[in-house]
């Protein structure tokens, strides 16, 4: 590629960015979805910006290198190994009906004989792992136990690329087709985990102490890059290659900073790669046969989301979770891609074949995320317009009424369970209740602002109700209407902000806590005697500060309506603060005069 031709390809691929992702999100539709759309919008089939995106594909592909590099280094051996039986188990039954059931259509629709169905099936059944992970992270699962299950399906499909690069190349008509021989992938395998075990640390080591922060970003490139290199030279995955070398430096003191620098980089050619695969889509040849191509787009997502929905609820998980999960991975691979292109070049498949199976599989990425959102807003919908019956649930009557059992509702939970009394714990999140009750939290499902709901929960008969909720909104309510239905109880409230400190202060709750405000001060403390502060300094600026602030937060009660008084007040109340802390000074070096004069 030219020079000229690399900048222009370059900038068409970075305004498609910057235009159509900040759209994307704009409407919920996710950042993927936008990184599509822009591949389509400027490949050879729309505006013709890009008029080879085979020629980008290759150099993008090293942001899934990057993905799964930075996804190793999460995971050490021991928890790799801890893994096994879901990587195995689960991913093995995925792989293994999903290949037979997709396998199966592909040879009713294309009329192709056995052993060609079956890599069709199993190059499809093999999900998109840039954008899988994408999706989890997007939604905070990756570290929850439904995530983890989904990664170790993603896991056993990036082993799979193996067999399926192997199995491609025997099947080549070609005598003089090379087939790599099984050890040399073993040797490649063994050389990365000794370099990664014995060479990598102490090199970066040196680095870190002889070079500076650009040399130490091109370490790390060197090390996911350099490992990536190797496999493709033995006939591997590159993606495998970089996950390899990450799970060997995942116990490394240099982990947080290898993923520091990896990530602008991870982010950027991740982004590229999506476009690319938007590119890649032949729109002629969609439009020829829309309904059809459409069909087997919707019939592979439907028939990977059942397959694994099915399998993950087998497992325990809720049939919501799990179907849901399963929708994530349902799409079709990048992989499939590289797989249909070499059995274009080793004459295994027909052209028009290829070109079907491809389209498919970047319809399903394009239709995954839309869906996604489809089926959450459903399930969300159902889930609000559902009407529970509380008339035959037996609550036990305790002191304590806990609403909200997120972080902060569990700590108290947690004290008091230690001290063997009893609480009655709240909470309107299905999800969250069943992994609760799995670890041996007895907790009870319903939305605490409904009052029939709290009086069944026996707060005529308990003494304290400590409000927990997440949304600032229901813990007002919540708060509003206790104090008026339940006088007597004492309402302990989280507070997310300062304003909402001010509401439910201006409701009387009895005791507001800010959740992240006596942290807060312990960094600053912290910061104080990292400074060379001495102890009792530190801790007498600690405790001026905060009944400074204390007492300036009722002074803005009276105000907290009248944003123009509260921004005089705020102004006010920092000089006095500088004021405070002047005349500390001033006490503190009298007295250490004092001291040394005795």
């Amino acid at each position: 590629m030219e020079n000229n031709q690399l900048l222009h390809t370059s900038v068409v691929l970075l305004a498609a960015a910057v235009i159509a992702v900040p759209i994307f999100k704009r409407f919920n539709l996710g950042s993927i979805l936008g990184y599509l759309a822009a591949g389509v919008v400027v490949g050879p089939y729309f505006l013709g910006f890009i008029e080879d995106p085979a020629a980008v594909l290759d150099f993008a592909e090293i942001g899934v290198v990057l993905l799964l590099f930075v996804l190793g280094l999460e995971l050490n051996p021991k928890s790799l190994w801890q893994m096994r039986k879901k990587i195995i188990g689960l991913g093995g039954a995925q792989l293994l009906l999903c290949c037979l059931a997709l396998g199966g259509l592909a040879a009713l629709a294309l009329s192709l004989e056995f052993k060609l169905s079956l890599l069709i099936g199993i190059t499809l059944a093999l999900s998109s792992t840039a954008f899988a992970v994408q999706l989890l992270k997007e939604r905070s699962m990756l570290n929850q136990p439904i995530g983890r299950i989904g990664f170790a399906i993603l896991l056993m499909q990036d082993l799979a690329v193996i067999p399926v690069l192997l199995g491609l190349q025997a099947m080549a008509p070609d005598p003089n087709g090379h087939i790599v021989p099984w050890w040399l992938g073993l040797v490649a395998v063994l050389i990365t985990l000794i370099i990664g075990t014995y060479l990598l640390n102490p090199l970066l080591r040196i680095v870190a102490k002889y070079g500076n922060s650009e040399v130490m970003t091109a370490a790390a490139l060197l090390i996911v890059l350099g490992a990536a290199l190797g496999f493709e030279y033995a006939g591997l995955s590159m993606p495998m290659g970089a996950f390899i070398a990450g799970i060997m430096l995942a116990n490394s003191s240099f982990r947080h900073q290898l993923e520091a620098d990896i990530e602008p980089f991870k982010g950027l050619l991740l982004g590229l790669f999506f476009i690319t695969i938007g590119t890649s889509i032949n729109l002629n040849l969609l439009f020829a046969n829309p309904w059809v191509l459409l069909g087997g787009a919707l019939l592979l997502l439907l028939v990977k989301t059942s397959i694994i929905g099915s399998i993950i609820a087998y497992t325990g998980q809720s049939k919501r979770n799990s179907f849901r999960l399963g929708l994530m991975l349902a799409q079709g691979g990048e992989f499939a891609f590289v797989v249909m292109a070499q059995a274009l070049s080793l004459h295994i498949l027909d052209k028009q074949s290829t070109e079907q199976i491809t389209i498919v599989v970047g319809l399903s990425m394009a239709l995954n995320a839309p869906l996604l959102l489809l089926f959450e807003s459903l399930i969300k919908r159902k889930g609000k317009e559902k009407k529970f019956d509380y008339s035959n649930v037996k609550f036990e009557t305790n002191k304590v009424i806990i609403a909200g059992f997120g972080r902060f509702g569990q700590a108290t939970g947690r004290l008091l369970a230690a001290k063997g009394m009893q609480f009655t714990a709240l909470d309107k999140d299905p999800e969250h209740i069943e992994f609760l009750k799995k670890v041996g939290h007895k907790i009870y499902f319903g939305d605490a602002t409904r009052y029939d709901l709290l009086r069944k929960a026996g707060a005529k008969q308990a003494s304290v109700l400590l409000i927990a909720i997440d949304n600032i909104s229901d813990s007002l309510h919540l708060a509003q209407m206790a104090k008026r239905k339940f006088p007597h109880l004492t309402i302990i409230a989280r507070a997310h902000n300062r304003t909402h400190a001010l509401s439910l202060m201006d409701l009387n709750v009895d005791v507001v806590i800010r959740e992240v405000w006596e942290s807060s001060l312990t960094a600053a403390e912290h910061t104080l005697l990292a400074l060379g502060y001495a102890p009792a300094h530190a801790e007498r600026m600690i405790d001026i500060f905060q009944r400074h602030d204390e007492a300036s937060l009722l002074e803005q009660l009276e105000h907290k309506d009248d944003m123009p008084a509260l921004m005089a007040l705020a102004k006010e109340n920092r000089q006095q603060m500088h004021d405070l802390f002047v005349a500390d000074r001033n006490l503190y070096a009298s007295e250490e005069t004092k001291v040394a004069g005795k």
